[in-house]
């Protein structure tokens, strides 16, 4: 007698994934490295470079398009941020790019000295920012926000989608001062054009939805989560209301403490970094400040730990996250 057992579907998502996107949601090829290319098409001082990442971060585009303007510097991210400080100084408005671990964990010590010191006009775009990697801790930038967070005059910048990232790159280049940004790259999901008037502006958050037993203030990726999961609460008559926290400094104070502020709510934190240092931190010291006390404070951010290695569907379920498992642990939190 022949016993057939079912196989279970393969998981086909590799750890070094180019797209969070969910199976057959929509998608936006190359946000950033389009937005680049038509940005500078009139405005011959922008100048891209890379340490040895361009097609990784897009902005093989640009260096295609523009390759004159282009500089491959190799895998040297310390040489990359003193040249594009040196490229300021000129007059010109440098688009540096690499993966978030490395722009920041290695190169630190220039973009705090040789970049924002002297307040040169420095576009640092790292791509891979969070969990959006399954290469473990030496590709997973969950602590970049605090670390940028802390350098005096950076502006720092987590947009949710493509239309945000679009919108980013020309508000980014026209303000006068160093940023960082996190960058999607390769299929990026679309969803805030379903959100009426929508429009990113550098330095403000925005409300995209109303409710009256819970307040998520997210950025980057988790505002995607964070409307994926205001619809699935709908059904269990879970009013979800998201505020979408796109710039994480200067942060929005008087946006959030407005959102806070005489209502009683659950308000959490959602954020695709370490609970150490981020978003979180920033709107409980704001509230602090501002003698706000919400209801409950609750914070869906990463461990304060090393992340393991292995495909994302998985990592994402396993730090909480997921649409499934975030969804779960706000329920829970409201008891």
């Amino acid at each position: 007698m022949n016993t057939v057992v079912e196989k279970k579907p393969r998981l086909t998502t590799s750890a070094m994934i180019a797209s969070i996107a969910s199976e057959g949601q929509r998608v936006k090829a190359a946000p950033f490295g389009k937005a680049l290319v038509e940005y500078a098409a009139s405005r011959t001082n922008v100048v891209g470079l890379t340490a040895d990442l361009a097609k990784y971060t897009d902005l093989h585009l640009f260096a295609q398009a523009y390759p004159e303007r282009f500089f491959q510097m190799g895998m040297a991210e310390q040489l990359l941020m003193g040249a594009a400080g040196g490229m300021a100084k000129e007059g010109l408005v440098p688009f540096a790019t690499t993966y978030a671990v490395f722009g920041t964990r290695r190169a630190y010590d220039f973009i705090h000295q040789v970049i924002a010191e002297e307040n040169l006009n420095v576009k640092i775009c790292c791509a891979l920012p969070g969990l959006t990697t399954g290469y473990g801790p030496s590709h997973q930038a969950t602590e970049d926000l605090a670390m940028m967070r802390a350098i005096p005059g950076l502006t720092v910048v987590d947009p949710c989608d493509a239309l945000d990232l679009e919108q980013a790159v020309p508000q980014i280049a026209e303000h006068k001062g160093p940023v960082y940004m996190r960058i999607l790259r390769g299929s990026v999901p679309l969803v805030l054009d379903e959100i009426e008037g929508y429009k990113f502006e550098l330095g403000k958050a925005k409300m995209l939805r109303e409710g009256a037993d819970v307040l998520v203030i997210a950025s980057g990726i988790m505002t995607m989560r964070a409307l994926e999961v205001a619809k699935d609460l709908a059904a269990d008559k879970v009013d979800v209301a998201v505020l979408h926290c796109p710039t994480i400094k200067p942060l929005d104070e008087a946006t959030i403490v407005e959102a806070v502020r005489y209502k009683h709510r659950l308000v959490v934190v959602a954020e695709n970094h370490s609970v150490v240092g981020g978003l979180g931190e920033a709107v409980a010291s704001a509230l602090l400040r501002h003698s706000v006390q919400p209801a409950s404070f609750k914070l869906a951010g990463l461990p304060d730990t090393f992340l393991d290695a292995g495909a994302l569907p998985t990592l994402h379920d396993r730090y909480g996250i997921s649409r499934e498992v975030f969804g779960s642990r706000i329920k829970a939190w409201l008891g």
